[in-house]
């Protein structure tokens, strides 16, 4: 079925506390969708975001951030005053979230809520915490032990728990026992949340389309608590790290620096860690978009400690094989892999035996007729046609950025004559498109400018702070995107 889609990360929503949250403004977006009869919400990873504040660098592959709780819905349950978060200070810019205040703040306010929980009242709670033990329980100390070591990651710890040495474990969960308690708490509050948000969006015909990254953080749970998952020597630290080889664009290369997984160890255990991962992820969302799907063909390993990724080799990951094994145990998923960048022939043989559907990035196209991200080369309608993704600029953004030649064929593929009619070209070409569906940035259909682009890859600061308001979300928004969904039956 043709449909389109809008995305827009929940820390973008509209908000008075200064980043987006799981509440009315989120409800309130469902139906803005339903209006402009979109079919799909495209959401980034939900994950605690650590350095840099990237939702593709977490502390956990599981946990939800502590950020998007909702505080009205908490102060609804009881646990909180209107008045204890209403007059604190959530930033100056509308435009902007603040992550040094809201992580100042937030937490003082959940911290708050937590003193007022009595899980005796709530047979939920038990019955959440029973269920996600496996990951909770570590998480929550993980966290517990971050706070007492002043936010360090866990390898600058002292060794005894930086290794998990047994005694020295039990010994922080005893003298942390109330910080964990805070810590399941969040997890639960925000599951519970998310639970009624995505309940909503289906009940109205939209579905969550969400966001998994390949790889882990460093100074992650999961590196911390299970390292046998990754390529790590005796003291836990990894032997390579992750990243891409130089190209034109970037002449040393790109380096990420997140563990490498030990593929060979989960070949062993029938890749039953990942499965349960997208078994998980198939359950928080709709559909998965796997970020950075082509490492699972072959990934680049970068020597840990060098400081660019200059040096470096192609190694053999677990290619269809794993994808094989999850369906067999799940059924068939409803994944997006996102399959730009450096694409072989064996990538292209992995990617047509899973059969997911790929990624088309318009922005990418405009070089010359041959190029595979322009709508007349879709050689298939199982992919998704984006006019950017979190990772490239607004359309006006895009537009100021084109040299000549660029600029001179998009119109004349386009059919405009003016440059600041591109961008809603841009989209009509996607929407008109044999994609089966159709994605914009919520920038997008706002016409905003470049400043407010959500990523740009490789850098750090001025990140995935982009926020919306509540006017910007007009009757006559949804009845522009309304109109354009029926003339392309999405």
């Amino acid at each position: 079925m043709r449909k389109s889609c809008i995305i827009m990360h929940i820390s973008s929503l509209p908000s008075e506390y200064g980043i987006g949250k799981m509440g009315r403004h989120a409800f309130a977006f469902v139906d803005f969708l339903k209006s402009a009869e979109v079919k799909c919400w495209q959401i980034l990873p939900l994950s605690p975001t650590s350095y840099g504040d990237s939702p593709y660098q977490s502390f956990s592959v599981n946990a939800g951030n502590p950020y998007f709780i909702d505080f009205e819905t908490l102060e609804d349950d009881g646990l909180l005053e209107h008045h204890e978060f209403a007059s604190m200070n959530w930033g100056s810019d509308p435009e902007r979230v603040d992550y040094g205040v809201i992580y100042k703040n937030c937490f003082e306010v959940l911290r708050l809520a937590h003193s007022r929980f009595k899980p005796s009242r709530h047979h939920d709670y038990r019955e959440f915490c029973e269920k996600n033990k496996k990951w909770l329980y570590p998480y929550s100390l993980f966290m517990a032990l971050k706070d007492e070591n002043g936010g360090k990651a866990w390898y600058e710890w002292e060794e005894s728990i930086a290794l998990r040495k047994r005694q020295t474990v039990s010994e922080a969960q005893t003298r942390l026992k109330k910080q964990v308690n805070f810590y399941r708490f969040v997890q639960y509050e925000f599951y519970k949340q998310w639970a009624e948000l995505k309940k909503y969006a289906n009940d109205n015909d939209i579905k969550i389309v969400g966001d998994i990254p390949i790889y882990c953080a460093l100074d992650s749970v999961e590196a911390w608590a299970d390292p046998k998952l990754f390529q790590f020597d005796k003291n836990h630290m990894p032997v390579s790290v992750a990243g891409c080889p130089p190209d034109e664009f970037s002449p040393t290369g790109q380096l990420w620096g997140n563990p490498l997984y030990d593929w060979e160890y989960h070949k062993k255990t029938d890749y039953k860690w990942w499965i349960e991962r997208i078994k998980s992820a198939s359950e928080l969302y709709d559909t998965v978009r796997i970020d950075h799907f082509r490492g699972f063909e072959s990934y680049y390993a970068i020597p840990y400690g060098n400081e660019d990724a200059t040096v470096g080799e192609w190694l053999k990951g677990p290619d269809s094989t794993l994808f094989e094994l999850a369906e067999e145990k799940l059924g068939r998923l409803d994944i997006i892999a996102e399959d730009l960048g450096f694409i072989t022939p064996e990538v292209r043989a992995m990617l047509d035996k899973c059969g997911y559907a790929g990624m088309k990035v318009l922005q990418f196209g405009f070089s010359d007729s041959e190029n595979e991200h322009l709508p007349h080369n879709f050689t298939t309608t199982n992919c998704y046609a984006y006019t950017g993704t979190h990772d490239n600029e607004t359309l006006i953004g895009w537009v100021e950025s084109l040299d000549k030649k660029s600029l001179k064929f998009a119109k004349k593929y386009l059919g405009v004559k003016k440059k600041k009619d591109i961008p809603e070209a841009v989209i009509r070409s996607a929407w008109g498109s044999v994609a089966e569906t159709a994605c914009a940035q919520i920038q997008d259909f706002l016409e905003s400018p470049a400043s407010a682009r959500m990523n740009k890859p490789s850098t750090l600061g001025g990140n995935w702070q982009f926020r919306t308001e509540e006017s910007d979300f007009t009757p006559e928004l949804a009845k522009k995107i309304r109109k354009l969904n029926r003339l392309f039956n999405r």
